[in-house]
């Protein structure tokens, strides 16, 4: 199995050659609902979710980021049962956070549609929370105890007394603007920051990203602007040879 490289296949096949335990981090935003037939293509959900868990290393975590079509008036919920059944797999759903959408996506019977779920699954604890501080404290400056843990909803104090610095860390709900990548011809990419933020997240420097749905490559991108092998999966020849144009133009750039 080559690392850096971009595989023209179903992610199962890809998987299929995986040694257990090889992957550091996945992040990943598949096609749902009325989107999964995808460039004439579909996916096996549950067989795939089986594979992330046994190619995902101890430690090692699953960004899965996903919404819900609506149909004859219901959403389907498809985003739950996703989650509900990696957790069956033994992943631990360790976050879910909010991708919320600059814009808005107009509906008639319901409050505008903002959001997307970005599910984080561990396979343990993760080895990696490389936590992005950008949230501006009010209270620079303060002094008081660090927090060791939350117990039954309880913060236990420490001994240790910290100075509040500039910032502090973000919450779960993260917003970007959606487009803003390269021209990419693609129905649904990405955000590139959003990829950025979670490879920064939840690996560190020379680990393995996957993206089993690598669509116009934004991941793998990302990935090797942050100094991260990475292995990409796209069943679509077309998507392929985009995401590989634009993996080559950042290396052009950095090399």
């Amino acid at each position: 199995m080559n690392v850096n490289k971009i595989y023209n296949e179903n992610c199962l096949n890809t998987m299929s050659r995986m040694k257990d335990s090889f992957i550091d981090l996945t992040v990943t935003s598949p096609p749902y609902d009325n989107l999964r037939s995808y460039n004439g293509y579909s996916f096996e959900f549950e067989s795939i979710a089986k594979e992330l868990f046994r190619v995902t290393k101890e430690g090692g975590v699953v960004v899965w980021n996903v919404s819900d079509a609506t149909v004859k008036g219901s959403e389907t919920g498809t985003s739950f049962r996703q989650a509900l059944f990696f957790i069956e797999c033994g992943f631990r759903l360790h976050d879910t956070m909010i991708y919320e959408k600059f814009g808005r996506i107009p509906t008639q019977d319901r409050y505008y549609n903002v959001f997307e779920y970005m599910f984080v699954f561990s396979k343990g604890k993760p080895k990696c929370m490389n936590f992005i501080k950008d949230h501006k404290n009010k209270t620079k400056g303060a002094i008081k105890k660090a927090d060791t843990c939350i117990n039954k909803g309880n913060n236990i104090k420490s001994g240790k007394i910290i100075k509040t610095g500039e910032f502090s860390r973000r919450s779960n709900i993260w917003k970007y603007a959606t487009g803003g990548n390269d021209k990419t011809g693609h129905p649904a990419v990405m955000p590139q920051k959003m990829a950025g933020d979670h490879i920064v997240s939840w690996s560190n420097e020379g680990d393995l990203i996957y993206d089993p749905f690598t669509g116009s490559g934004t991941t793998p991108k990302m990935s090797v602007l942050n100094n991260r092998n990475y292995i990409g999966s796209e069943i679509s020849a077309d998507y392929c040879e985009i995401a590989r144009q634009r993996i080559n133009q950042v290396q052009l750039k950095l090399f």
